[in-house]
């Protein structure tokens, strides 16, 4: 593994329970299978992939948030948070407005992921700055989201996930193009994939090019990364 690169296990959950996640379809997102934990409870899996891997934080896509405006499944990150204390939790749970990050920043569960897909300007991605982490969005060649959140780095945190949601789950390698274009307009910024890693290959090629991280869940449970 390339030296202070970060893997991030990824969970998505849906309806209180860890799906797998393919291609962006979430509507057909199916409860997981995996070796790594019996069932798909979200503490189970957690457990799970961070007994395959060494991470210090693990994202969490809350797909009822995202999709269905749902608050954020307080249940589900707490069974996470207590079967993996120590870890530290990103949380994408369709944050919008000002008032619903405050109400999870009061929850004590994790740092916010304030997705593109999800904003209609770039008013609460500026307004938090480094308390959150930015997901810049696309599928296949679009922008999810205002354009001046994919064309102004200004606006960007420190942290900014590329997020390549066609990739996702169907092994069709990070989109190093677009990563190494994000790279050079923002050096400062620390990127990390996601969408389509596979193994170690794929890590190497991205800290080839300068990236922090990636996000990974499909290749943590098919094996191909261990602790």
């Amino acid at each position: 593994m390339a030296d202070g690169f970060e893997i991030i296990p990824v969970i998505d959950l849906r309806h209180g329970q860890v799906v797998r996640a393919r291609a962006g379809e979430r509507a057909s997102y199916a409860p997981i299978v995996t070796p790594l934990a019996k069932g798909s409870s979200p503490g189970a899996v957690a457990r799970g992939l961070l007994g395959a891997v060494r991470a210090t934080v693990l994202y969490v896509a809350d797909l009822d948030a995202i999709m269905d405006g749902a608050p954020p499944d307080r249940a589900s990150l707490e069974a996470i948070r207590a079967a993996c204390p120590a870890v530290r939790l990103w949380v994408d749970a369709g944050f919008s407005q000002a008032a619903g990050v405050e109400s999870f920043l009061g929850m004590n569960l994790g740092r916010p992921v304030i997705g593109s897909e999800s904003q209609t300007d770039a008013g609460l991605v500026r307004a938090l700055g480094d308390q959150a982490v930015f997901s810049l969005d696309t599928r296949g060649c679009a922008r999810l989201g205002p354009d001046a959140l994919h064309d102004e780095p200004t606006h960007w945190p420190r942290d900014v996930v590329v997020m390549t949601l066609g990739r996702v789950g169907v092994g069709a390698g990070p989109d190093l193009d677009r990563l190494r274009a994000l790279r050079a307009a923002s050096p400062a910024t620390r990127l990390y994939a996601a969408g389509g890693v596979r193994g170690p290959a794929d890590v190497a090629a991205l800290a080839g090019i300068g990236v922090a991280g990636a996000l990974v869940a499909s290749a943590i449970h098919d094996g191909a990364f261990v602790a």
